[in-house]
């Protein structure tokens, strides 16, 4: 592992800095204008605006016309945080609760060391992605020409993992992190006395008689050796005990890996949701929203890049998953448009014990030398 010097303490107050001022998707223009700074004192030609407040940093050196690509997310998360470290968030609501403050700072820690020792024939492109939580700034960035307008050999990605020991690098081939798609369901039915049901059409018992079926589709719909899950978020409907409401809302989350288990599970919620409130006398609309398409790695990058990983860390601290990671992740856009691959750190220790997304996480610092090493040696 590469030591940082000078800089392992110069990283953990940016990332620090990230932590203490979060920003939303689309929202991070401090986060923005921090990191062109810094790019621009190493040297590196920054590129702003796409999707809005994304930032690409570039470097060439040589002759060569190979190039590679390294990604970091730079959003923050919805959450009141509850943590009582002097870094806290100082925006009530919102907090860098996935660690993707401790991503950016380690891209930030590569680019320092790649400007510092030159030693590249090709180009380096840092993309700062913004929007991974909520509205898919990856495929924004995509779709706003990012590879036309720096082209890459090969693009990478990586995620700060909790859930796998500290260090431990872990990545596979093919599908890495899942589909996932939002249901909005609305059950119309017609209020009245709580008094008198029989005056009305209950909407809270029609949908508790969807949320039940819809818990079939993947035990008797879904082969046994596909995965998929079917998640009812929420269900809202009502306020008092003596009225029965005149529709209910319901939010299903669903996640899968094959593009044919996710036609079928679409197909069997539109079918369920519809023939339920039909057999209780009422009507229900459907707004089917596809979120973010799997992330496939390429066999070719992914085998790359766990060599480097296996040289950079130790062949003890690399692993290949069993199985890809139920989560989503909009990175899948990217390697659609470009060949790459995106690995996990493991950052579980007897200092980090918190899941991400929980309002007491806190990225693990011990982990900036170790994604760095690994970015600087990927380069």
């Amino acid at each position: 592992m590469i030591d940082l010097g000078s800089h392992a303490d110069d990283l953990v107050a940016i990332r620090r800095e990230l932590h203490a001022h979060p920003e939303l998707g689309l929202e991070e223009i401090r986060t923005s204008d921090l990191i062109s700074r810094e790019l621009e004192k190493l040297g590196f030609q920054v590129h702003r605006g796409l999707a809005r407040t994304g930032v690409v940093g570039t470097l060439s050196k040589g002759t060569s016309r190979r190039a590679i690509a390294l990604r970091a997310d730079i959003d923050a998360l919805p959450i009141n945080e509850e943590t009582s470290v002097a870094h806290r968030s100082t925006t009530p609501g919102v907090m860098h609760a996935c660690g993707h403050d401790g991503h950016t700072a380690m891209l930030l820690g590569a680019a320092r060391l790649i400007a510092e020792r030159g030693n590249i024939d090709g180009t380096v492109h840092l993309i700062f992605q913004p929007a991974e939580e909520n509205f898919g700034g990856a495929r924004m960035m995509v779709e706003e020409g990012l590879f036309d307008r720096f082209p890459s050999d090969a693009v990478f990605g990586m995620h700060n993992a909790p859930h796998h020991p500290f260090g431990r690098f872990a990545t596979r081939p093919g599908a890495v992190c899942a589909a996932v798609d939002e249901v909005f369901i609305t059950v119309e039915g017609m209020g009245g006395h709580g008094a008198e049901p029989q005056t009305t059409a209950d909407p809270i018992v029609c949908g508790a008689s969807i949320v039940t079926a819809l818990q079939s589709i993947v035990s008797r719909n879904i082969s046994p050796n596909a995965s998929a899950v079917v998640t009812v978020g929420a269900f809202n409907a009502g306020f008092a005990s003596h009225i029965i409401p005149s529709c209910a809302k319901l939010i299903v989350g669903v996640r899968s890996f094959d593009p044919d288990v996710r036609m079928e599970v679409e197909r069997r919620i539109r079918l369920i949701v519809t023939s339920q409130a039909e057999s209780f006398g009422m009507r229900a609309s459907i707004d089917y929203v596809p979120f973010y398409d799997p992330t496939i790695n390429h066999a070719d990058q992914t085998a790359f890049l766990t060599s480097v990983a296996r040289h950079a860390l130790g062949p003890e601290n690399v692993i290949e998953l069993d199985a890809p990671w139920m989560a989503s992740e909009d990175f899948g856009y990217m390697l659609k448009a470009c060949p790459g691959a995106y690995f996990f750190l493991g950052s579980a220790d007897s200092t980090s014990t918190r899941p991400l997304h929980h309002p007491g996480y806190d990225f693990n610092d011990r982990l900036l030398p170790i994604g760095v090493s690994l970015w600087t040696e990927l380069v």
